[in-house]
C-alpha cells in the first residue's frame, strides 16, 4: 500500500548535523529548506551526504524549497530567484521532484503582482517541466493581506485561480497546510475538498482559534485570536485531512512545520514535533495490517 509519509522539515544547511539526531524518532520523510538563497552550498555535495544519511533507512526526501521574494530580486532576495533554478537542476540529486517556496510579491495588491509572476513562473514552470520538476507554492500570508505585502501572493483562494490561470501548467501546484487558512478564519476542510487535486505536498502545521475573542473583540483589537500550532495541539481534523488526501489519490507526504508553537517550542521543540508525528501516524490509521490471503 502507498502510504502518506509523516515527516518534518529540516534546514538544508544543517541537514547533515540534524538527520542523524532524529531520525530515530520515526520520520518518514525530509524537507530540505533555505531561507531566500542557497548560498554557498554545493547543492551536490549536499545531495550525497544526505543520501548516505538517509539511504539505509529508506527515508527520502520530499521536497527542496527556497522561501524568499523571486519577483522582486531585491536586498536579500537578490539570489532567490537563481536559488529556485539551481533547486531544480539538482532535485534528481536529492531523489524528489518537488521544489517549492513563495510566489513572492511585487508592491500593491495582489492582482498587480500577477504580469510579474506569470513571466517569471511561466518561464521557470516550463524549465521544470523539461526536468521533470513540479513546483508547488507555500499558502503563506507573510503578514501580508489583498492590498499589500512583501512576499507571497499564493494565500488566498481566489489568487489560486489567477495564478493556474495565468500559468495554466499541470507541473505547478500547492504546498497547503490548514494553518495559513485558519489564521484568516477560513475553514480548511471544504477549501481542501475543492483545492486536493492542486495539492502537491501538505506542511504539518496546525492553528487554534480563540473563537470566544472574536466574538467579543473581533480580530483587529491587541488580544491574540490565532496561534500556530504543532500538530495535535491545534483545531484541526487531520483525520478528515488525511481521508481527503487518500480518496483523491495523494501519495505525497505530510511535513511537520515545527518552531511556531507557542508552548512546545524552545527545550520542548522535538517533544512537540514527535508528538504530532506520532498524532498524525494514528490519524493516517496507525500501522498498516494486511489483510489475510
Amino acid at each position: 500500500m502507498k502510504q502518506i509519509r509523516i515527516g518534518t522539515l529540516v534546514g538544508g544547511q544543517d541537514a547533515v548535523r540534524v538527520l542523524p539526531q532524529i531520525i530515530p524518532h520515526g520520520f518518514e520523510s525530509f524537507s530540505l529548506t533555505f531561507w531566500q538563497t542557497t548560498g554557498n552550498t554545493d547543492l551536490k555535495e549536499l545531495s550525497k551526504q544526505v543520501h548516505e544519511i538517509l539511504d539505509e533507512k529508506q527515508i527520502p526526501v520530499s521536497s527542496l524549497s527556497v522561501f524568499g521574494n523571486p519577483l522582486t530580486g531585491e536586498g536579500d532576495n537578490a539570489d532567490t530567484l537563481n536559488s529556485w533554478k539551481r533547486l531544480i537542476d539538482h532535485a534528481e540529486d536529492f531523489g524528489t521532484d518537488l521544489v517549492t517556496g513563495f510566489t513572492g510579491r511585487m508592491p500593491g495588491a495582489i492582482d498587480e503582482s500577477i504580469p510579474r509572476y506569470t513571466e517569471v513562473f511561466g518561464e521557470l514552470g516550463r524549465y521544470a517541466e523539461s526536468k521533470g520538476v513540479r513546483i508547488a507554492f507555500e499558502n503563506c500570508n507573510m503578514d501580508g493581506t489583498w492590498e499589500k505585502g512583501d512576499w507571497n501572493i499564493a494565500h488566498h483562494p481566489a489568487a489560486w485561480e489567477m495564478m493556474f490561470h495565468a500559468v495554466p501548467l499541470d507541473n505547478i501546484g500547492l504546498q497547503w497546510e490548514p494553518c495559513h487558512q485558519m489564521v484568516s478564519l477560513i475553514d480548511p476542510i471544504p477549501q481542501l475538498r475543492k483545492w486536493v487535486h492542486k495539492v502537491f505536498n501538505v506542511h504539518g502545521k496546525d492553528a487554534t482559534i480563540a473563537w470566544d475573542v472574536v466574538k467579543e473583540q473581533g480580530i483587529h483589537g491587541p488580544k491574540p485570536f490565532v496561534w500556530h500550532r504543532t500538530p495535535g495541539f491545534g483545531d484541526t481534523n487531520w483525520t478528515d485531512i488525511i481521508s481527503i488526501l487518500r480518496q483523491a489519490g495523494y501519495e505525497g507526504s505530510i511535513d511537520i512545520e515545527g518552531w511556531h508553537d507557542p508552548v512546545y517550542r524552545g527545550d520542548l521543540e522535538m517533544t512537540g514535533q514527535v508528538h504530532a508525528l506520532n498524532y498524525l501516524k494514528q490519524c493516517r490509521g496507525g500501522s498498516y495490517v494486511p489483510n489475510p490471503v
